[in-house]
């Protein structure tokens, strides 16, 4: 029997019908189904675990109820067993979560014919090296970003690709962002939108202080370092918008292309322009 593995935003009210109705629909379909805490509040007598124990149970599929946050968190929770990722869209954007409720069943129901495509995302895998320490390491899906914690000062960053520097940024921040990242803060601070099959990631400044900074594009095969440089109170790495680590004067992030993909399925007719003409309004006037 395959598994499937649920996970759900927290305190959405529809939950309390699509749960139950989901699981009923994956019972007639021969699968069992195993949820995270968030989900199992609407399925008590339903098998559970936390998060992160979820790929240890070695699912078949992940479906994610909610928003693009929640699939960065999924994605992030199960990226190294390679499973397929069904997003259904509870949130407002939904750019990643492109299946839309009513779609959910059908969908489910296609997915082993040519209805159903798989898209394979490039993560980051990101360390963070104190003096020659790494004291962290952390997958990203969207992006990894050095940014200041104030709102007074620029932070200061030194860029280098493959060991050769590049620049030192004076700026609100630096991102570092993987082709699916390209659409999302990369994109509201100046980057460009790449093809999500592009093997490629790019290295955008936030609001910078020298009008010649500009988004920089590298193949996604570069190790791409960020070093701050001061000021010390002012430096903050992130990940996903989710994860957020305080950094000192001279801590690098060293990025690196991560060596799980993110598998993402989606309706085949549906492509990568068409959700940015119908999501992000793509070419309008």
């Amino acid at each position: 029997m395959k598994t499937v593995a649920i996970i759900s935003k927290p305190g959405k009210d529809e939950l309390k019908q699509i749960v139950p109705e989901l699981l009923a629909h994956l019972e007639k379909r021969g699968y069992s189904a195993v949820l995270d805490p968030e989900t199992a509040v609407y399925a008590p007598s339903a098998p559970s675990a936390p998060r992160e124990e979820l790929a240890g149970r070695k699912p078949d599929l992940v479906i994610v109820l909610g928003g693009d946050g929640t699939l960065l968190a999924a994605a992030r929770a199960v990226a190294h067993v390679d499973v397929p990722i069904l997003g259904v869209n509870l949130g407002s954007l939904g750019f990643l979560t492109e299946v839309r409720l009513d779609e959910l069943h059908a969908t489910l129901d296609s997915l082993d014919s040519d209805q159903t495509a798989r898209d394979l995302r490039s993560m980051l895998n990101c360390k963070h090296i104190r003096g020659e320490k790494a004291v962290g390491e952390y997958l990203a899906l969207n992006d990894v970003v050095i940014t200041k914690s104030t709102i007074a000062r620029m932070t200061e960053v030194d860029v280098t690709v493959n060991g050769v520097f590049v620049a030192g940024y004076k700026a609100d921040g630096v991102i570092v962002s993987t082709p699916t990242g390209s659409t999302a803060y990369s994109l509201a601070a100046g980057g460009p939108v790449l093809e999500p099959s592009v093997d490629a990631f790019v290295i955008t400044p936030v609001s910078p202080h020298a009008l010649t900074n500009r988004p920089l594009v590298v193949r996604d095969s570069a190790e791409i370092s960020l070093a701050v440089a001061g000021p010390t109170a002012d430096a903050y790495l992130t990940v996903d918008g989710q994860i957020g680590v305080p950094l000192q004067l001279g801590d690098r992030v060293v990025c690196r292309k991560a060596e799980h993909r993110v598998h993402l399925l989606r309706a085949s007719q549906r492509t990568f322009f068409e959700v940015l003409r119908a999501k992000l309004k793509w070419g309008e006037r």
